[in-house]
């Protein structure tokens, strides 16, 4: 049985869905004003990993993931370059579904974009209020927090302190609560920004909103899973939490998963040290398949290290994979070794989907197959493990001269013109084709 670590419970649990052999899982994706930093694509990688491995396992994954795409930093960037926030955020998450192919990503079963559920947004607010979880002050509107019951558990946070850490809070925000703890639910417009008409007058939603209303409306008021950075647990989360069991009476989410964060070069990833990379950026030098090996094969909840080496170490690690996939066929082997791998790497994977872990199995499986084990059964089990790791291997084709160039050096080979033979290798190997010779024949790789 498949166990996760739940952030709510701070345990290992055993996973049982709200619907047999399905699930519906909700994470949040990115504010759509720039491109995806690593961070963000630790995340998308993490989850879709998960995703994939649940798929593995012969599940149905309901796979929701959203689109910020109205927000204080849109605005700002859009009023920077002179467009609307549509337009900018149009071609953000262009460049998100461009990148992430890159980086292997299935699409999500949805997208959806917080513009496209304004209407469900203003009446789950209402509903708020109606039942006294929600005030209006000058426009806007703020949720209670001191209503909530066990506010802040997620974070392993009290009201205690929360209270401590907000008391001298001063600001024009802060003077239209009735505590310093509550939280916005929808902004009164100010003069220039993209606003909404509601029964408060213009104005747009909180963050916190827009995540409640989009997963409850497409994957109902109970979900499965719920996932995200580990610096959305407080407020992001424990808001989203709130606010959805005030409306609905019921459990938001059975399990909570949090991946860990990027260093860069053991550094925390931020734009006042420099070491803020994009993932647009990235991939101009470095291979997408790569990237994602890198960060999909450390277990998601450990913090995971960004260098140079690290994606050397990624790029070596995939060819010897990669070289591994290319062997010819060889005559049946083993069912009882192979069961024996799969079996091993469905107990890493199944407890709370150690990739690093799988990994490892994963290389055992490759080393017993460079020793001769490689039928049919074989090579389609080894490509259903690559692909919960998001690896594709496309089978790679040789020229005509290339291929009479070997065939030339067989026959040069088994007429023990030796001389000739090293001299075809050697050419064939300045041309990025290595040969080797073993008993199942000869086979090659490309540098």
């Amino acid at each position: 049985m498949i166990k996760i670590y739940d952030t709510m419970t701070r345990s290992l649990r055993d996973f049982v869905p709200l619907t047999e052999n399905t699930v519906n899982m909700y994470v949040c994706g990115p504010t759509v004003y720039n491109y995806i930093h690593i961070g963000n694509a630790r995340s998308t990688v993490a989850f879709d990993t998960i995703r994939r491995y649940f798929e593995y396992r012969g599940y149905t994954v309901n796979y929701i993931s959203n689109f910020t795409d109205v927000d204080d930093k849109i605005i700002k960037a859009a009023n920077e370059v002179g467009i609307s926030t549509k337009e900018l955020s149009d071609k953000f998450i262009t460049a998100f579904m461009e990148d992430t192919a890159q980086l292997g990503i299935k699409p999500a079963t949805q997208n959806p974009r917080v513009i496209n559920y304004m209407d469900e947004i203003i009446a789950f607010v209402s509903i708020l209020i109606d039942k006294g979880f929600a005030y209006v002050s000058e426009g806007d509107v703020y949720f209670r927090v001191t209503k909530s019951n066990n506010y802040a558990k997620l974070a392993n946070k009290t009201l205690e302190d929360l209270e401590i850490g907000a008391s001298g809070r001063t600001d024009a925000e802060t003077d239209r609560k009735e505590d310093p703890l509550d939280f916005a639910l929808w902004k009164a417009a100010k003069e220039g920004e993209v606003s909404w008409n509601s029964p408060w007058g213009p104005g747009r939603p909180g963050w916190h909103i827009e995540c409640s209303v989009m997963a409850t409306e497409i994957l109902g008021d109970t979900i499965d899973i719920h996932g995200g950075g580990a610096d959305l647990e407080f407020p992001h989360h424990t808001n989203e939490i709130a606010q959805s069991e005030a409306k609905t009476g019921k459990t938001f989410a059975n399990y909570w998963m949090h991946n860990g964060f990027v260093n860069v070069d053991n550094e925390k990833m931020s734009k006042s040290l420099g070491n803020f990379v994009t993932v647009h950026d990235m991939l101009q030098t470095v291979d997408g398949q790569v990237l994602r090996f890198f960060l999909a094969t450390q277990q998601y909840r450990k913090p995971i290290n960004f260098t140079e080496k690290a994606i050397h170490d990624a790029e070596v690690n995939l060819k010897y994979l990669k070289n591994t996939h290319s062997l010819p066929l060889t005559e049946e082997v083993s069912q009882a070794e192979l069961q024996a791998y799969l079996d091993a790497f469905q107990a890493a994977m199944d407890d709370d989907f150690n990739t690093a872990n799988g990994v490892t199995v994963l290389f055992d499986m490759a080393k017993w197959i460079n020793s001769g084990n490689y039928d049919e059964t074989v090579k389609n089990a080894f490509e259903k493990i690559l692909q919960v790791f998001g690896i594709v291997f496309e089978e790679e084709t040789l020229d005509e001269d290339i291929e009479k160039l070997i065939e030339e050096r067989q026959a040069a080979r088994a007429n023990k013109d030796f001389a000739t033979a090293d001299r075809i290798r050697d050419e064939l190997a300045a041309q990025g084709i290595k040969l080797l010779d073993t008993k199942e024949g000869v086979r090659w790789t490309r540098d």
